[in-house]
């Protein structure tokens, strides 16, 4: 008779969420063994201490690790499970992108080998640095995968990249080594370009080209790297762009004193003071001075408020020294541009005074 603090396998199966199949093939190799097992009828009984180590099993085999990973895993210390499941996770992953890219072969040759199309020639690094300062506009949103992606304008003058999460827009103009064949534009998948720029970045010169399912990094001595287009319809960011409307207060600072300000700023919501001349951080409900920088300022004097999420990425990513804020009301979205390099723009927008802060 098993004793009465153990469970039947039934009971021990919903709670820890295996099957009872799968209750007998990990008892069978050793993962799981039950606590006591009835010499006449063969029924398999557990113990409640054994449920917190079924269910790690259950969660570690939905990850697809293999038998002999998580018997290590479960044996292991805490600091050693958590390598090991780095470790496999860095292995998926790994897979995972070997496999995108023997795909994206495939699938040009189920397509007819079509020739690609040069959307142009960019020097490595440049192209590496622009993907890097534009995809921090870009969010993961369930339904919304465009605010994932770079949308990719060429023409024979320019290659644009430009990406929104709504809440800031940022775009960047390149000029080419060699341009474009002909116009074009396309949505690119954000991580997949992500884990190209690293390799983009020590290429001298990466040859970008279109084909039916996304586009080709084409890089002297290095494996091609491809990325997929997303099929959704960017927002229009050029009608948004064109109905900003006035600047009516312009402000050129010093970004790094900017930047610290807002690392020093202890609240999630920052409101910018222009006039005069200074920029003025503070916290938007606080009549406290705040933290004062020296700035040229020309027209209004205007209080601004934003989410600290919204603002600092947008400001990180500016070239040079100084930023540029292009200010046209309080409940207005603010242009952020670099005060020296003006192919780098940023859009942010504020939140209202009456949001609560």
């Amino acid at each position: 008779m098993p004793n009465s603090d153990l469970m039947p396998i039934g009971v021990f199966a919903r709670r820890s969420g295996l099957t009872s199949s799968a209750l007998r093939f990990y008892a069978d190799s050793g993962l799981l063994p039950p606590a006591e097992v009835d010499p006449v009828t063969g029924y398999r009984y557990y113990d409640t201490d054994q449920v917190a180590r079924a269910r790690i099993l259950r969660q570690l085999r939905e990850i697809a690790m293999p038998l002999a990973a998580v018997e290590a895993a479960l044996n292991a210390g805490a600091d050693e499970a958590a390598r090991l499941l780095d470790e496999h996770i860095a292995k998926i992953e790994w897979y995972a992108a070997a496999a995108r890219q023997k795909a994206a072969v495939i699938k040009s040759a189920l397509s007819g080998n079509v020739p690609a199309l040069l959307i142009a020639t960019l020097k490595g690094p440049v192209l590496a640095d622009a993907v890097e300062q534009v995809l921090t506009a870009t969010a993961h949103e369930p339904g919304m995968a465009v605010l994932a992606g770079l949308h990719i304008e060429a023409s024979a003058e320019a290659i644009a990249l430009t990406a929104t999460d709504r809440y800031r827009l940022s775009t960047r103009t390149l000029v080419p080594a060699r341009a474009a064949e002909q116009t074009w534009a396309g949505t690119v998948d954000g991580d997949d370009l992500r884990a190209a720029v690293a390799e983009v970045r020590r290429s001298a010169l990466v040859r970008i080209e279109a084909a039916p399912h996304g586009i080709w990094l084409r890089m002297p001595a290095r494996a091609d790297r491809h990325c997929r287009m997303l099929p959704e319809e960017f927002p229009d960011h050029r009608q948004m762009l064109a109905s900003l409307g006035k600047v009516t207060t312009r402000a050129t600072v010093s970004k790094d004193l900017l930047l610290r300000a807002l690392e020093e700023h202890p609240c999630e919501h920052v409101a910018l003071h222009a006039y005069a001349h200074e920029v003025n951080v503070r916290h938007p409900n606080d009549e406290h001075p705040g933290i004062s920088l020296p700035a040229t300022v020309k027209g209004d004097a205007l209080q601004i408020r934003f989410e600290m999420t919204t603002l600092y990425p947008a400001l990180s990513t500016a070239i040079g020294p100084d930023v540029m804020l292009d200010l046209r009301g309080h409940d207005r979205p603010v242009t952020i541009r670099s005060a020296d390099r003006g192919d780098l723009t940023t859009l942010a927008m504020p939140i209202n005074f009456d949001h609560p802060a």
